[in-house]
C-alpha cells in the first residue's frame, strides 16, 4: 500500500508537468530552450561543472514556470471578478518566471559566449571524452519527448498509459547509449533483454498497447542515435 501511495504521488506530478506543457505557452517555450541549449553543448566542449550549472538553471525555470501555473490556477479558482490582489499574485508569480529566466541567460553567456568566441564547430574528439554528458542529455531528450507526447495526445501521464510509453522509451534509449557507448555485443544484447522486459512488463500490465510500447521504443532508439551521430560516436 506504501508503495502503490508513492507512485500514484508520482504520477500526479508528472500529470502535472504534462498539463503545464498541453496547457501553457511558455512552458513549450522554456522546454524547446532548454532542447536547444542542450544541443548546443554537443558543439561546445562543456565540463561536468558547467553541465551541472545548465541542468540547475534549467530546472529552476520549470519549477518557476510550474508554480506559476499553480498560483493562476488558484487565483482563477478562488477569484470570479477582478481583484487587485489576485493580480499582483499572478504578476509575481510571472516574475518569478522572468527572474529564473534572466539567471539561465546569465548561465549561458559565462558558460557558452567564451567557447564561442574560438570554437570551430568540430565535433570529434572534444565530445567524445564525455559520453556520460551525451548520454545524460540523450536521455534528458528522450524524458521531454514523452512528456511533449503525451501532452499533445491527451492521454495518459508519464508513469501510466498514453502515446509513447515513458518506460519503454527511456529503457530502450539506455540500451541504445549501451551499444553505441561499448561496442560491445554482449553488453546490447544484455541490455537488449532488460529493455524488452520493460516493455512486456508494459503490456502484461495492460498499462499500455502494443502500439504505444512500439513508438516509445522508436523513439528512444532513433533519439538516442540522433545525440550520438551529433556528438561524434
Amino acid at each position: 500500500m506504501g508503495l502503490r501511495k508513492i507512485l500514484d504521488s508520482f504520477n500526479y506530478a508528472v500529470a502535472g508537468v504534462v498539463y503545464a506543457v498541453k496547457t501553457q505557452r511558455n512552458m513549450r517555450i522554456h522546454l524547446t530552450a532548454a532542447l536547444l541549449v542542450l544541443g548546443l553543448g554537443l558543439y561546445i566542449p562543456v565540463s561536468s561543472r558547467d553541465l551541472l550549472l545548465i541542468f540547475f538553471a534549467i530546472t529552476l525555470v520549470i519549477m518557476a514556470e510550474l508554480f506559476n501555473t499553480a498560483i493562476e490556477a488558484v487565483v482563477d479558482l478562488c477569484v470570479q471578478e477582478f481583484h487587485p490582489l489576485a493580480k499582483i499574485a499572478k504578476n509575481v508569480a510571472a516574475g518569478a518566471v522572468l527572474m529564473t529566466a534572466l539567471n539561465s541567460l546569465v548561465v549561458a553567456y559565462i558558460i557558452f559566449y567564451p567557447r564561442l568566441e574560438g570554437s570551430s564547430f568540430n565535433l570529434g574528439a572534444r565530445v567524445k571524452a564525455t559520453p556520460l554528458s551525451v548520454t545524460m542529455i540523450a536521455l534528458l531528450l528522450v524524458m521531454v519527448l514523452v512528456t511533449i507526447g503525451k501532452a499533445i495526445t491527451s492521454k495518459g501521464t508519464y508513469v501510466k498509459g498514453g502515446m509513447p510509453s515513458g518506460h519503454t522509451a527511456v529503457a530502450f534509449a539506455g540500451c541504445t547509449a549501451l551499444a553505441l557507448y561499448t561496442g560491445s555485443a554482449l553488453v546490447a544484447s544484455i541490455a537488449l533483454v532488460i529493455a524488452l522486459l520493460v516493455a512486456h512488463s508494459r503490456l502484461d500490465a495492460q498499462v499500455h498497447s502494443l502500439l504505444e510500447v512500439v513508438a516509445g521504443a522508436l523513439l528512444g532508439i532513433l533519439a538516442t542515435m540522433v545525440v550520438f551521430k551529433l556528438a561524434g560516436w
